[in-house]
């Protein structure tokens, strides 16, 4: 899938528009190899807004079998929105896993050039996404049994934030010494967030909200959703009250803390919009899910990054770039 990069001149570190960021090097291994992660990044966080759609639009089983649908590669005769959304899921699929493949053939043929945690790490990806497609394929074998359709998603979070992970640990840092207690904030900020995006799945894959809404069973895991607002709003909260009233904090820290509120915002916005349409409105309720997704990935790169400061500050209490670690 040809992926639109173009918002990756906001992230720190790509383009080294910000003041004491390197200019980027398309001749150097590890600028190539961050920027093929950060499209796969991308990649993924578009294949689970693709897969809500597929969920919301009720195209779980538009393809009968798997891996092909309708026994082809591309079904023509059968093809309407609903096949297109599941094709097109796996498709987006497909090309994420040959991108992980390709990152591990980079990461090895540059093993002497990149950091030496960079190549077990590829590997790692490609073991998370093997993973995720063989939940994929009993997703559809199984008829959408709930509890594989939530680690389906579980799965692309964690595939997703390996990739923030990843390229996050590949850009320069430039240690301020005044993170403080802020890794460990954006830590649990991030556990309580993507505790809420799963139980947001269960109520999706359960149809939880429509039989409450219609006072049947099931109000136990929508009420839990409900319930689970609140601590993960206020560890967003406490995280972006920190990072507001932490001084000389860096630019990029700094940015993705305000982000991180922002997406809250919106996240509780359509939230409260989809609970109250009743989840009629199927856009809403795929930017909702989206939106999840991009707050926890937000707060995964903000987590790595104070990590690596926190860590560059006490081993090397000097000025200057750290080099990629």
């Amino acid at each position: 899938m040809a992926t639109n990069i173009s918002s990756l001149s906001a992230l720190p570190g790509v383009h080294g528009r910000f003041p004491g960021w390197p200019q980027a090097d398309s001749a150097d291994p590890v600028d190539r190899i961050r920027r093929l992660v950060w499209k796969i990044a991308l990649a993924t966080l578009a294949l689970m807004a693709v897969g809500s759609a597929t969920r919301v639009m009720n195209a779980g089983l538009a393809c009968p079998d798997w891996p092909l649908c309708y026994g082809q590669l591309v079904p023509q005769s059968q093809m309407n929105l609903q096949v297109f959304l599941e094709w097109f899921h796996r498709l987006d699929a497909a090309l994420i896993g040959l991108s992980t493949l390709w990152l591990v053939a980079l990461s090895l043929w540059y093993r002497r050039q990149v950091p030496g945690w960079l190549p077990w790490a590829s590997v790692g990806a490609v073991v998370l996404i093997g993973f995720q497609g063989g939940l994929g394929g009993l997703t559809v074998t199984q008829l959408l049994r709930f509890d594989i359709v939530t680690a389906h998603l579980g799965t692309a979070l964690l595939f997703f934030s390996t990739m923030l992970i990843i390229g996050t640990c590949l850009l320069p840092c430039t240690p301020t010494g005044t993170v403080g207690r802020l890794p460990w904030l954006g830590l649990g900020a991030t556990v309580l967030v993507y505790g809420q995006c799963l139980l947001g799945g269960l109520v999706g894959s359960r149809w939880a909200a429509h039989q409450c809404f219609g006072l049947g069973e099931l109000c136990q895991v929508m009420n839990s959703h409900l319930i689970g607002i609140l601590p993960a709003t206020v560890s967003v909260l406490a995280l972006t009250q920190a990072v507001w009233r932490t001084p000389a904090l860096s630019y990029s820290l700094r940015r993705l803390g305000n982000l991180a509120s922002a997406l809250l915002a919106f996240q509780l916005v359509m939230g409260i919009a989809t609970f109250r349409l009743h989840l009629q409105v199927e856009l809403l309720t795929v930017i909702h899910h989206t939106l999840g997704a991009a707050l926890v990935g937000t707060l995964v790169c903000f987590t790595t990054l104070a990590l690596r400061e926190q860590v560059a500050a006490k081993a090397v209490p000097s000025d200057g770039p750290i080099p990629q670690s």
